[in-house]
């Protein structure tokens, strides 16, 4: 009877859990069509609103103020339609340099550097010992930045499994990811230097593709890689995002590294020629904003300092990795709060030599690509007070004016996954994290502006052992 008892429980809890999720999986395919549906509503509610001649106009026009901010709002709005057309017509001439062969590559070495990852660490050092780089051309260096849980150990393990492939580090203490880099990169006498997130995965040809170009182009000086998101089983975020990633990599970078002016490379995958790294290395290692040394932000400074330096800086479409990235929502808005710390402190820095002399070839493209960030950066605090004060005037028309714009404009990531990927019910998902973003996260770039000088992490806290060693 005992037995009996078991098996029918165990089925109830199977059952319970099928179930659940084959419901998240309708829920999550079905979600775009859901969104989509209340725009498309929307915007026909908004359609008749206007032809039945409501007022939408908040600031009367034949004021000189009214004159002034719509005049003000329609340059802006001129702007962003000209840089997207831009933006496509540029990477419509986009082409990733295929890998090369053996005999021609470079020497590098592969820096993971790694906090509180667990089991993590060590698929993605073994994902590295898999690349097909020639062995005797490749060196790993893994570098704990002082973990609290077993990271170190799965370390040890991956240095008993590759022996001589790999060399260890630990930090004394927890010192943060750009001191764990510069000791890796002190160390390092290669041509290139490859920096990988210790929560990413790469694939068999990922190195040996974001190495090619330093061998094709001498100007080349920085690569960034193609990242996608490993965890989108793990919630609607992620899936959200992996769409949003898809766009913001394989549309923008690829559009920005034709005139090689990709304003970033990724943490999760880049590369770097060493004698670039090396003349700004220490410049870069003590970089000071508002009077603080930076804690943050190593990605885009290094690749500001190598685009000073006259180099290219260039994206492969071609060398993928896919990397872990928040599912909640507190989490989320951290990441994006220290990205956007990042961006206000080095577009400044941009700013300080982008509109001088400092590569013999053309330039335009990269101060044309710091222009569109200002803008945003100028906008934030108008369009969020504009916002407010149309929401409490104008309840109905805000809603149905914001549904049409995110109608429009996400439409573009839309119609750019699903011919890149031909997945119509991810595609969808474009028009669901327009909406949550819009509605969610529009304080991210006010508040990042306002709390500029904050130097941390954010992310960096204690976390459960069990659940890193599970992954």
């Amino acid at each position: 009877m005992e037995a009996i008892t078991k098996s029918l429980s165990d089925f109830n809890q199977n059952y319970f859990y099928i179930s659940r999720e084959i419901m998240n999986k309708i829920f999550y395919n079905s979600l775009g069509y859901i969104v989509i549906s209340i725009l498309i509503l929307s915007t026909t509610i908004l359609g008749y609103a206007l032809y039945q001649g409501v007022e939408i106009n908040l600031i009367p026009s034949t004021s000189n103020f009214g004159n002034v901010f719509i005049t003000v709002g329609y340059i802006i709005l001129a702007f962003k339609v000209a840089f997207m057309l831009f933006l496509f017509f540029t990477f419509l001439k986009y082409k990733p340099i295929e890998g090369i062969k053996d005999h021609e590559l470079p020497e590098c070495t592969v820096v993971i550097p790694a906090y509180n990852e667990g089991r993590l660490v060590y698929k993605t050092i073994h994902s590295l010992s898999n690349s097909d780089y020639p062995k005797d051309k490749i060196q790993l260096i893994a570098i704990d930045d002082g973990s609290e849980d077993d990271t170190w150990e799965w370390m040890k393990k991956a240095k008993k499994d590759l022996k001589d492939g790999i060399i260890i580090l630990q930090q004394p203490k927890n010192m943060g990811k750009r001191e764990a880099l510069y000791r890796a990169f002190k160390e390092i006498t290669t041509e290139v230097v490859i920096t990988v997130d210790s929560d990413s995965i790469v694939e068999k040809n990922t190195i040996r593709n974001i190495v090619s170009p330093f061998v094709v182009n001498d100007k080349c000086g920085a690569v960034a890689g193609n990242v996608k998101v490993l965890n989108t089983e793990e919630g609607i975020i992620p899936k959200m995002l992996n769409v949003s990633f898809a766009f913001s990599f394989e549309f923008i970078r690829s559009a920005q590294s034709v005139y090689g002016s990709v304003l970033c490379t990724p943490g999760a995958l880049s590369a770097y020629r060493k004698e670039a790294v090396d003349n700004c290395l220490e410049k870069w290692f003590n970089q000071k904003f508002l009077g603080k040394r930076t804690q943050i932000g190593e990605d885009r400074a290094m690749t500001n300092m190598i685009l000073k330096q006259g180099y290219d800086v260039n994206f492969q479409s071609n060398a993928n990795v896919i990397t872990e990235i928040p599912k909640t929502y507190q989490k989320l808005s951290k990441m994006f709060i220290r990205w956007e710390h990042d961006n206000v402190r080095e577009n400044i820095m941009m700013s300080k030599f982008a509109f001088q002399n400092f590569r013999s070839t053309q330039k335009w493209s990269s101060r044309l690509l710091l222009i569109n960030q200002w803008v945003k950066m100028i906008t934030a605090y108008p369009s969020v007070v504009f916002m407010l004060i149309f929401l409490v005037l104008k309840p109905f028309l805000f809603i149905g004016v914001s549904l049409f714009s995110i109608l429009i404009f996400a439409s573009i990531p839309a119609l750019f996954y699903y011919l890149k990927y031909s997945n119509i019910n991810q595609s969808l998902l474009s028009y669901s994290y327009s909406v949550f973003y819009a509605f969610s996260l529009f304080w991210i770039t006010p508040y990042a502006i306002a709390t500029a000088g904050q130097n941390g992490w954010l992310t960096r806290a204690k976390i459960n052992n069990k659940h890193k060693q599970q992954k």
